[in-house]
Parts: structure tokens; C-alpha cells; sequence
């Protein structure tokens, strides 16, 4: 199974509300769509969002890493090379990461239907279903505690909060969605990086002073900033997780070696592809150190993709692949199915499209 061709165009799906963190606010998914063609009549597909303040890229230098540097050196090489040819794609240009990722998972796609199986039965297989949480935007009180009350009424039973663009009032916000939801929603709050460290020790202790249970809390300060992340870690008693501040496999050491956070969220955009996820859920899980399995704001393409890499590895314990579920309607048809907080893998081959 040969490549013989690697086509780029885009793929959009409009947002139920626009989504908004302490870094950015988007009313519609625009990605990259990457489909890999080969000898035999095979396609694999692949998906990259382009989150300029998150990896530094954007449709055009997608488009552009894809079309005139990944594809020339792909082309003609034989999927059972699967570890060739995504270090070709790794080390071809510096960074360019969801680039590399929708091209790898494109690969893998390709690579499980030439054995004729699901992707997650390849990597390891260790479980059929998932329970994802679902994205609260950063708002103001109100629309967020609303917000919360209708993501429960969809059946979603753990919250994703966004805070950190107000850290002055984000103690209240936080306090008002636990009483509107009751104590039995699971709270995961995520500061985008929008907390210093003394605010994030001040802001985590103060919730947990009043007793409002919180699963964890990511990312609270700067990406740069791993002393700070460690002091955060080491003066607070809620689990902290780490997301901007890894990308690699080199970060992922780092972090727990230093000690900077209690958890890895490895996303697929972020790490390059499969490939360095797979190094990532290695390191961690020969140090003990759960992973949460995340997206950016993605469609079901690259969230199946994570989705299967996710329901292989015992070491990846949370699930936030809510891409799907905040779309009023996801355009691509097939794949896992994504019944509210539910992810069902299927026994079809690739990713199942």
C-alpha cells in the first residue's frame, strides 16, 4: 500500500455558542481536512485545527506545511512503514505541529485499514467506550451557570469550566455553577494560562476552603512558567494538570521530573500525531502520571483520531473530546459514535469512516 497522492482542503461546522477561554473567542470551526490516497484505492483522512494562539499556526502555514514540504517527501512510501515515515514527517520542518498531526493521523488511519482493524485495537485495545466532559465558555456568571444547568440536561455529568480571563471574579463563578449543579457534576476547571501563581494558590484555595470539590484544575499559569506550575502543585490539595506547557516527549519529562503538575493532557494537535502521543502515555505511564486525552476545537475526524488513541491506553483516565458535541451539526459522517458525554468505538477498520 503505497501513497500516491496527499490532498488538503477545509472543513467547517458552526458552534451551538462561541466558544471562549482566557485566550481566545471562536463562533465557528475552520480546520484543514487531509486525505492520503494510495495504489490500492485506499484514503486515509486526517484533520488539523489551526490555533494560532496555542501552537502558532493557522490555515494558510497548515496548508502550506502539507502541501509543499510533508507531501513531496511522503509520496511514493509504503504504509507498513508507518514508523519511517511519520519521523519523515516529524523531522521534516521545526514545530508545524497540528500540521503533522492531521497528516499523521491520516497515516494511522490508512495503517489500521491495511490490517483490516480498528486503529484503537492496534495500539493496545483496552477499552470500547469513553466518557468525555463538555466545555463551559467563559462568560459571565449568569449565561455560565446556564450553560452548565443545559449541559447537564444533556446528560453530560462531568463540566469542563473555562475561567482565567477575569480572575477576580472567577471564585464566584465557580461557586455559583457548583450550587446551581449540585455536588454530584464533576467540576474540571481550566485557567487557558490566565492566573499568575499566587493568584492560582489564592484563587484554588479559596474554592477549596468553602468545600467545593474540584477534579483538577489545568493549566493555571503560563505555559514558560514551570515554577511557577510547581508551586501551584505544591501548594494546593487539588490535582493539577498540565496541558500548554507539554507538547513533546522532552516536556512531558521535564514536568514530572520537576514535579510542575499532577497530570499530562496530551493532545494530538499539540504533540505532532499519534506517533509522540503514543511516547507521551509511554513516559507517563512508567512514572505513574495519569493523562487526560484532549482537543482543541476539531471535528469528529481528529477527535475519532483521539478518541481511539484514548481507548487503547489504560493510562488515559479523563477524556475532553467534546469537539462533536458543541457543533449544531458535525459534518462528517461515520467514525466512533458520540452519543452526549458517551464515545462508543466500532468495530470498523481505520478510524471507521
Amino acid at each position: 500500500m503505497k501513497i500516491t497522492n496527499v490532498k488538503v482542503g477545509l472543513v467547517e461546522a458552526p458552534l451551538i455558542t462561541p466558544f471562549k477561554t482566557a485566550l481566545r473567542t471562536v463562533h465557528s470551526i475552520q480546520n484543514v481536512m487531509v486525505t492520503i490516497h494510495t495504489d490500492n484505492g485506499q484514503i486515509g483522512i486526517g484533520e488539523a485545527a489551526p490555533t494560532h494562539v496555542i501552537t502558532g499556526e493557522t490555515i494558510s502555514s497548515i496548508q502550506f506545511a502539507i502541501e509543499q514540504v510533508i507531501a513531496p517527501l511522503i509520496n511514493g512510501m509504503d504504509i507498513a512503514e508507518i514508523a519511517v515515515i511519520c519521523d519523515r514527517v516529524d523531522s521534516c520542518l521545526y514545530q508545524n505541529t497540528s500540521a503533522k498531526a492531521a497528516v499523521e493521523i491520516a497515516l494511522y488511519d490508512l495503517w489500521a485499514k491495511k490490517y483490516n482493524a480498528p486503529l484503537y485495537e492496534l495500539l493496545g485495545g483496552y477499552q470500547k467506550s469513553l466518557t468525555t466532559d463538555i466545555t463551559i465558555s467563559v462568560n459571565d456568571h449568569a449565561e455560565m451557570v446556564q450553560d452548565s444547568l443545559e449541559a447537564v440536561k444533556r446528560g453530560f455529568s462531568i463540566l469542563k469550566v473555562k475561567v482565567g480571563k477575569d480572575p477576580a471574579g472567577d471564585v464566584d463563578r465557580i461557586l455559583k455553577i457548583r450550587e446551581a449543579v449540585g455536588p454530584n457534576i464533576v467540576l474540571r476547571i481550566d485557567a487557558n494560562q490566565g492566573w499568575t501563581p499566587k493568584q492560582a494558590v489564592s484563587i484554588i484555595g479559596q474554592l477549596e476552603d468553602a468545600g467545593v470539590q474540584m477534579e483538577l484544575v489545568e493549566q493555571p499559569v503560563h505555559y514558560s512558567d514551570l515554577a511557577g506550575m510547581q508551586y501551584v502543585t505544591n501548594h494546593t490539595l487539588t490535582p493539577i494538570l498540565a496541558d500548554e506547557s507539554v507538547f513533546s516527549p522532552k516536556q512531558a519529562i521535564e514536568v514530572i521530573e520537576k514535579r510542575a503538575a499532577d497530570l499530562i493532557n496530551i493532545k494530538l494537535m499539540k504533540t505532532g500525531g499519534i506517533s509522540k502521543a503514543l511516547q507521551i502515555a509511554n513516559i507517563a505511564q512508567a512514572s505513574g502520571v495519569e493523562c487526560m486525552i484532549g482537543c482543541m476545537l476539531e471535528t469528529k475526524i481528529s477527535v475519532s483520531a483521539a478518541a481511539h488513541f484514548a481507548a487503547a491506553h489504560k493510562i488515559v483516565t479523563k477524556v475532553d473530546l467534546d469537539g462533536p458535541s458543541l457543533c449544531v451539526k458535525d459534518p462528517i459522517v461515520g467514525g466512533p459514535i458520540f452519543e452526549g458525554e458517551t464515545i462508543q468505538m466500532i468495530e470498523r477498520a481505520g478510524l471507521g469512516f
